[in-house]
């Protein structure tokens, strides 16, 4: 007999309202397939030459505090979006991820596990007429699962 296992559904988080329409979203299409969702915030370093990271200017600062420090910011954004976006009961499962790491990357390497991939249309980066984000065009173009990208319902 073969092990069915509910399907998994990836959804990148990043606070944005793209994000939490593409959440929104997820949830509904599990509790629909009987799925659960995956919510994955990524965070990392500034890739700004000028600023300074982990440890500050002087490498006075305990970088290791820093590292930790930051990653439970992320916890702390991705868990309040999640309740801002779905309420205190969404229905479904929902598992949460906090990656270091470059968004797309992050979102790529999630799919490989995932049977749908959600992605908001854009985040907070970017130009305010584009159709896709930078991420969500990486993240449509080398997933390893099936991706949606929902856009924003106050888009006009």
């Amino acid at each position: 007999m073969v092990e069915q296992t509910e399907p998994v559904i990836v959804v990148g988080v990043d606070g944005s309202n793209h994000s939490k329409e593409a959440l929104r979203w997820a949830a509904g299409q599990a509790a629909a397939v009987g799925g659960r969702v995956l919510a994955v915030m990524s965070w990392d370093w500034s890739r700004n030459p000028f600023d300074f990271g982990p440890g500050g200017a002087d490498g006075s600062g305990n970088a290791e505090a820093e590292l930790i420090g930051a990653e439970e910011k992320a916890r702390q954004k991705l868990k309040e979006t999640i309740a801002d976006a779905l309420g205190a009961d969404s229905g479904v499962a929902i598992r949460q991820r906090v990656v270091r790491g470059a968004p797309a990357q992050v979102l790529v390497d999630a799919s490989k596990d995932a049977s749908l991939t959600v992605v908001g249309t854009r985040g907070y980066g970017g130009f305010k007429g584009a159709l896709l984000g930078s991420v969500s065009q990486q993240v449509v173009q080398y997933a390893a699962s099936t991706v949606v990208v929902v856009r924003d319902n106050g888009d006009g």
